[in-house]
């Protein structure tokens, strides 16, 4: 993890500021780049979102499905998480605190859009971010592929229903043109473009013409994901100036859902008998959001200005420092995961001197 990644919230932070401050300083120009649409779709944050994303899709090998069953136990874990319990579980909170405990701090005009932008934040496991929590967190780095790229394949499928379901549980309106595209937009084509690339840089120069590739386009993609949220903060700077606690108050469920996701998975690999290699990878695509997407479809569905945008946003402002605590709390759990896991026979042995 670089020194830039490693400091990414006190830079989301700076875009905060600044975001804001242009807002003030120059509307015009970001009410003509919001107004940049064709079919819905912003185009400038359509650019935007492919620098940041397809970077991260080229790192996935989808040959690696062919090693989920090696871990099966970790990967049923990782499904049953991220799909049956993820989305709804940040619903259910959006619910609780957004729409009934904090809705007298909130603007009411905001509250259901507030909410669709945690549902949107929750329905995507994140993507390339886990393998550097996982490396961090000393995981098996052929079941973080396995599982990421797995989780990738049913993204393109399930992502779409779950939201329209849930949003429309939350009587939000779906629009479903708009989600289509953006699916189609954010999640298809990315992965087949990034495919493409990663099957052609493997096929001229090797594993060492993909890595160069992906060193040079991760500042881009990093600066893109930068740029995008300059572009949200000036359209959300008048609302966050009027109610400057609602991104502490967003924060709350994200923060939560984290926490209770990553310990769940952690847990059921524990009673499953699973390794804290596979466990931990496991508990950390369960606590990380593939926020680019969330952000993109967020500003598709809803708009710049829109209480969806900030609340994905919010999402961003918080992975880093959040998802690090995670990771200090699976390596300093390791001992006591594998007095549980490990068989005393086999711990006695691993004990013994040569």
């Amino acid at each position: 993890m670089s020194g830039f990644d490693r400091y990414l919230t006190l830079w989301v932070a700076l875009c905060i500021v600044g975001g804001i401050a242009l807002g003030h300083a120059a509307p015009g120009a970001f009410h003509v780049i919001g107004a940049m649409e064709l079919g819905g779709i912003n185009l400038i944050v359509a650019l935007l979102i492919w620098l940041m994303i397809i970077p991260m899709l080229a790192r996935i090998d989808f040959a690696a499905l062919g090693q989920v069953r090696r871990h099966w136990r970790g990967i049923g874990v990782t499904l049953f998480i991220n799909w049956a319990v993820k989305p709804f579980s940040m619903a259910a909170l959006g619910w609780l605190f957004v729409g009934l405990l904090f809705r007298p701090l909130l603007p009411a005009a905001q509250i259901d859009s507030y909410i669709a932008g945690l549902i949107l934040l929750a329905a995507a496991p994140c993507t390339a971010m886990v393998f550097v929590w996982s490396n961090l967190a000393k995981g098996e780095p052929h079941f973080t592929l396995s599982q990421v790229a797995l989780n990738d394949a049913i993204m393109v499928f399930a992502f779409a229903p779950i939201v329209g379901l849930l949003l429309g549980l939350s009587a939000i309106a779906v629009p479903w043109q708009t989600l289509a595209t953006s699916v189609a937009l954010y999640i298809v084509i990315p992965v087949f473009v990034a495919q493409f690339v990663r099957r052609l840089l493997l096929a001229r120069g090797g594993a060492l013409a993909l890595a160069n590739l992906l060193a040079h386009l991760h500042p881009i993609s990093l600066a893109a994901l930068l740029a995008t949220l300059v572009l949200l903060f000036g359209f959300q700077g008048d609302a966050i100036v009027a109610k400057p606690f609602v991104i502490a108050l967003l924060a709350v469920p994200i923060l939560i859902q984290v926490y209770l996701n990553a310990g769940l998975a952690y847990l059921l690999n524990r009673l499953l008998g699973e390794q804290y290699c596979v466990a931990g990878p496991s508990a950390l695509i369960g606590a990380s959001n593939f926020f680019e997407l969330a952000v993109a479809t967020a500003i598709g569905l809803f708009g710049f200005d829109s209480g969806a945008a900030l609340a994905t946003v919010v999402g961003v402002l918080v992975e880093v420092p959040v998802m690090l605590s995670v990771v200090a709390i699976l390596k300093r759990s390791q001992g006591w995961y594998e007095r549980a896991v490990t068989p005393p026979s086999i711990a006695r042995h691993t004990r013994e001197p040569a």
